[in-house]
C-alpha cells in the first residue's frame, strides 16, 4: 500500500509561505529570498518531498510501471539484467521506466525523484549504498524496492545477487592453484561491488602468503583502460605472473595488449575477469572468468517485486544466485 506524499502544502505550512511560492523555489529557487529559498529547501528534505508529475487521480492508483535505475547503458552486464527483467514484466503489462546515474549516487538521488515522480509501484536498484535523501524519498515513496548484484550488503527491503567477495576470491585461489604468485588486481570504476572483489583478492593472496597489489582507474571499465592497465603491468612490474580483474572488458583489453606486445598467454601470465561476457567465452584461447547470471537476477528481482506490489510479504530478504567458475584457456 502506498504511502500518502507530502505535498506541496505540507512545505508551505511548514515555513509559512503560500502554496504557489514554494512550487516557484522548487521550480526556479532564483525567485524568491535566500532566506526563504534554505527554508523551503530544508523542510522539502526533512519530509522526503518527491516532484508528482502525474494527475493527482494516479496518486491513488497504481501506475502498472517499475522504475530501474542502472549505473551503465554500455556495459553488458545491466543489458542482460534488463532482459531478464523485461522477461517478467512484458507478459504482464507493466511498463519499465528506465534511468541511467553512472555510478554517482547525487545523480541516483536525481534519477530516483524524476522515476518516483512518475508514480511507479515498485523500483530494481542496481546497487546498495545511496545517499540520506534516497533513502528517505523511498521511505516516504512507500514502494517496495529490490537492490541486485551484490547478496551481501544488506538491503533497504530485499536483495537478488551473489558474494562478490566470495566470487573473487574462489578465483584467485583458482589462479594460485594454477602456480600464480604474483596476481595482480585490476580495478576500474572503484564502485562498491569492485571493493568487495579487492577484499576476496586479498583475502585469497593473504591465505597463501603472497604479497596483494592492486591497480586502479577510475573510469569506466573498457579494453582500452585494460590494455593500459596491461602496459603499466608489463613496464612498471615485470615479475607479475597472473593478473585478475574486475571485468571481462577490462582483462579482454589486456589480454590482446600481450597479444601485441608477444607475451604468452597463459604459458607466461595467467588473466582472469569477471561476469563471463560473451565476447571473452567466444575468443580464443577462452577467457577465465566468474560467470554471473545476470539475466536470472533480472528475472528474479522482477518477479519479487511484483509480488510484493500485490501485496505478497518476501520468503526471504537476500536471494542469492551464485556463481560459477570458469577457468577457460587463460589461467
Amino acid at each position: 500500500m502506498k504511502k500518502k506524499r507530502p505535498t506541496l502544502q505540507d512545505i508551505a505550512d511548514r515555513v509559512g509561505a503560500t502554496k504557489m511560492t514554494v512550487s516557484r523555489c522548487l521550480r526556479d529557487p532564483a525567485t524568491v529570498s535566500e532566506g526563504l529559498r534554505e527554508r523551503i529547501f530544508d523542510v522539502a528534505e526533512q519530509v522526503g518531498y518527491i516532484p508528482n508529475r502525474a494527475p493527482d487521480l494516479l496518486s491513488r492508483a497504481t501506475s502498472h510501471s517499475i522504475g530501474l535505475l542502472v549505473p551503465s547503458l554500455t556495459n553488458q552486464v545491466f543489458a542482460d539484467v534488463l532482459v531478464g527483467i523485461e522477461e517478467v514484466t512484458e507478459p504482464l503489462g507493466y511498463h519499465l521506466m528506465l534511468s541511467h546515474y553512472g555510478y554517482s549516487q547525487e545523480l541516483e538521488e536525481r534519477s530516483l525523484a524524476s522515476l518516483l515522480s512518475y508514480n511507479v509501484d515498485g523500483v530494481i536498484l542496481s546497487d546498495s549504498h545511496h545517499t540520506r535523501r534516497t533513502c528517505r524519498m523511498l521511505e516516504t515513496a512507500g514502494i517496495p524496492t529490490v537492490e541486485i548484484m551484490d547478496s551481501l550488503t544488506a538491503p533497504l527491503h530485499q536483495a537478488v545477487g551473489y558474494d562478490n567477495v566470495r566470487a573473487a576470491y574462489d578465483m584467485v585461489s583458482a589462479m594460485i592453484d594454477k602456480g600464480r604468485r604474483r596476481v595482480v588486481y585490476l580495478a576500474v570504476r572503484l564502485d562498491p561491488r569492485t571493493l568487495q572483489r579487492e577484499q576476496g583478492y586479498r583475502q585469497a593472496m593473504q591465505e597463501h602468503g603472497l604479497e596483494p597489489l592492486t591497480l586502479q582507474r577510475s573510469q569506466r571499465s573498457s579494453y582500452t583502460v585494460g590494455a593500459a592497465l596491461m602496459s603499466e603491468i608489463l613496464e612498471e612490474h615485470p615479475g607479475v605472473d597472473g593478473i585478475f580483474c574486475t571485468n571481462d572488458d577490462v582483462a579482454v583489453g589486456a589480454y590482446f595488449e600481450c597479444v601485441r606486445r608477444g607475451v604468452k598467454v597463459p604459458e607466461q601470465l595467467g588473466i582472469a575477469g569477471f561476469h563471463g561476457h560473451d565476447v571473452g567465452q567466444v575468443m580464443s584461447p577462452r577467457l577465465a572468468s566468474v560467470i554471473t547470471p545476470r539475466q536470472a537476477i533480472g528475472e528474479r528481482a522482477a518477479r519479487e517485486l511484483l509480488a510484493r506490489i500485490r501485496g505478497e510479504l518476501p520468503a526471504t530478504h537476500c536471494i542469492d544466485l551464485g556463481y560459477r567458475i570458469e577457468s577457460g584457456m587463460t589461467l
